[in-house]
Parts: structure tokens; C-alpha cells; sequence
């Protein structure tokens, strides 16, 4: 009776479980592993007042689909006896695993970071959001500077400048903007690099999009330390520029690591607990591990002076998922894995009212096909960020 175990109950885990699902045979088993009883959705933005949100019984969705559940979360990984410790102490035993976790944000990395104990926001968990909007709503109340980026070490780059589209837009309908000057911080190279080395002309389409609405930029930023009203950063160039400069709201995508379950497992995980895989998903050193998702390390990562990840948006994940529900299934059936994915880079960014398309073309270390614009890219945005599922 085969045995398939899932870390994950978000972007990468459920349809991996769904897919999985559909292909079984009688006898075997998938079991989901996730830290939370709910799926809930990071999708909403801290600066739509009228906050829409996607939440739902994981245990009742999956039950109904034949699939066992435990919300326990994973405590410990243990590949060499094909066994997942789980945070209730109970033990599972598994044929095949698939780790498909949101990653963990790693606020602690930088002083004065994050929502909890610090002094800047974050998009990148469900549970972040509530303060997004009660600061927010604050800061409405009584405006001034704002800084939006991403900080070294982070992968998610679009979520950054849509945020900061999309609270400039807010402040110009509600007459604020001259009371709010605004800068973007990030550790990219340049404007639009987005960790890919850059897709077609996203450096000047970005830059002017920027410029067109009055948003200072500081690009191979490292960010030292965040106080309360004041972010010390300084620059890869110029000399190592120094600035100090102050906020009354911050909104800053974090670095990331890998779950604890598998930090310091010498041949499953990098320095920062990122599952290696081959080019069929599958580790190198414990075959019947498979990865999917934001988890996965980052094999082309681009050389920059300040550390940036690539991101893996959606379009990428979901075709992770389902070269690894082939290949587990062909090797259930005693057939070699053969599938792989396709790292197409996708990025949408929402300005407001329209937006900005990045594609580039599969397996590229230096994408340059695909930038388009239009409405549609604001009516269709959407989100692959599930950190901590």
C-alpha cells in the first residue's frame, strides 16, 4: 500500500494532493501535513480598505476527495527512515514525500524588520494582514514619507512594486499624495532586474512607471538595521552610500528560508534549508523526496552584489506540481521519472488601474522575451505567495 505524504497545504501542496488524487489507484494513500486547519489566502493588500479574503476547511475539502490530513505541521524530518515527525508527536510513515511548504520569513536576519517586534509591514502571510490594514488606515489619518521594497535575500519582487503602485494610487484619489513622499528600497541590481537578470525592457518600463509617479528609488540596497521612523541602508555602488531615511509606513518583502523540518539535513537542503532537486524534482540524495513550489532552491540564481532569489510565480509552480505528480506516478507504476518543469519566469505587476507583464521563455539564466501591458493584467493579478503553509 503506497504511501504519499505532503508537506504543504497551500499554493503547491493542495493541487500536488488534488492531482495526486485523481491518478490513484485502490489501496494507496495521500496524506497532506499542513501547520493550519484553514487555507487563507495572502492575496489581499493592506491598502484595499474593502479587504476580500479566500479561507476554507482544509480537513473537509480534502477528506471529501479521499485524502487524509493532520494540521499538527511538521516538526521534523526523517529521510533516512522515510518517516515526517509531526508537532503532536505523532510519527508517519511514507513510500514517497513531497515537500511543497510555503518558505519561512526570516525578519529576524535584519533588525527592526518585520510586523512582529519590528517596524515595517509585510505581504507574504495571511496573518500579516490585519496590521497591514490597521496601519494602514492609520497612516491615512496622518500621512508622510512611505518605503516600499524588498530587502536582500528576498525573492518576491512584483509584490513590491505593485505595492507601491497601488499606494500611490490610493493616495493621489484620496488628495494625500503630495502630504506622502514615497521610495522604493530594493536589493535588485537595478530597476526591474526582478531577480532574473531582467526580462526584455522591464528596467525601463519599470523606471518610467516609477518616475511617472513621482517614487524615488534605491536599487543594490542593503537595508542594516530598521528603527521606529527610520531605515538605515546602504548601497553596493556609489561608494557604499549611506541613507537614514524616515517612514511613517514601510511595507518590505522579507528574506526567506526553508522550513525547520528540514534545516541542517546535509543533502536535502542548502545553507537556507532549500530542497535541492534534480531536474525531475527529486533530490539527489533521497530519491523518494520530491519539491515543489517556493521551496525549491534556486539553481540560477543571478550574481548580484547585494543577494537576491528568483521567484517562482504561479505559472512555474503549477508546472512543477505536475511534472512531480507524473513522475511519482510513473515510478508507482515501476516507470523511470521523466517529466521536469518549466522555469518560465512570470511576473504581474499591478500599477491601479492597469498593469505591466514579464514572460520569458523556459530555462533561461538571462530571460528577454515578453513584456506586455494593459488592463488585464490588474483584472487577472494573482498571487503564489503562501509562506508558512
Amino acid at each position: 500500500m503506497t504511501h504519499v505524504v505532503i508537506i504543504g497545504g497551500g499554493t503547491a501542496g493542495l493541487p500536488t494532493a488534488y492531482e495526486l488524487a485523481e491518478l490513484a489507484r485502490a489501496g494507496e494513500r495521500i496524506t497532506v501535513v499542513a501547520n493550519r486547519a484553514t487555507f487563507r489566502s495572502a492575496a489581499a493588500s493592506a491598502w484595499i480598505t474593502a479587504q476580500g479574503s479566500t479561507e476554507f476547511d482544509l480537513a473537509q475539502n480534502l477528506r471529501r476527495r479521499g485524502i487524509g490530513f493532520s494540521a499538527a505541521g511538521a516538526r521534523r524530518l526523517h529521510p533516512e527512515r522515510n518517516q515526517l515527525e509531526l508537532g503532536d508527536g505523532q510519527v508517519l510513515d511514507y513510500d514517497y514525500l513531497v515537500l511543497a511548504a510555503g518558505p519561512r520569513p526570516a525578519f529576524e536576519e535584519i533588525e527592526g524588520l518585520g510586523p512582529h517586534g519590528g517596524y515595517t509591514h509585510s505581504l507574504c502571510h495571511a496573518d500579516h494582514l490585519a496590521g497591514c490594514v490597521r496601519d494602514w488606515n492609520r497612516f491615512l489619518a496622518d500621512p508622510g514619507p512611505v518605503i516600499v521594497g524588498a530587502v536582500q535575500g528576498a525573492s518576491c519582487f512584483a509584490p513590491a512594486y505593485e505595492s507601491a503602485f497601488l499606494m500611490e494610487q490610493e493616495l493621489r484619489a484620496r488628495k494625500l499624495r503630495e502630504r506622502a513622499p514615497m521610495t522604493f528600497v530594493t536589493a535588485e541590481p537595478y530597476i526591474g532586474h526582478l531577480g532574473v537578470g531582467g526580462i526584455a525592457d522591464s528596467r525601463a518600463r519599470l523606471e518610467a512607471a516609477l518616475r511617472e509617479r513621482d517614487i524615488g528609488w534605491i536599487a543594490g540596497a542593503r537595508v542594516e538595521r530598521v528603527e521606529r521612523g527610520t531605515m538605515h541602508v546602504s548601497e553596493s555602488g556609489a561608494g557604499g552610500k549611506r541613507h537614514a531615511l524616515a517612514f511613517r509606513y514601510s511595507m518590505m518583502m522579507p528574506p526567506f528560508r526553508g522550513i525547520e523540518a528540514v534545516a541542517g539535513i546535509e543533502g536535502l537542503a542548502d545553507a537556507r534549508g532549500f530542497i535541492l532537486i534534480d531536474r525531475f524534482l527529486r533530490n539527489p540524495k533521497y530519491r523518494n523526496i520530491y519539491a515543489a513550489g517556493v521551496t525549491v532552491a534556486s539553481a540560477a540564481a543571478s550574481a548580484t552584489s547585494v543577494a537576491t532569489e528568483p521567484h517562482k510565480s504561479a505559472y512555474a509552480i503549477e508546472s512543477m506540481v505536475s511534472a512531480v505528480v507524473r513522475n511519482i506516478r510513473d515510478e508507482i507504476d515501476g516507470k523511470r521519472a521523466g517529466a521536469g518543469a518549466e522555469w518560465n519566469p512570470v511576473h504581474l505587476a499591478d500599477l491601479g488601474a492597469s498593469g505591466l507583464a514579464f514572460v520569458a521563455g523556459p530555462a533561461s539564466l538571462h530571460p528577454t522575451h515578453g513584456v506586455d501591458a494593459g488592463d488585464w493584467v490588474h483584472l487577472s493579478r494573482c498571487s503564489a505567495c503562501d509562506a508558512g503553509d
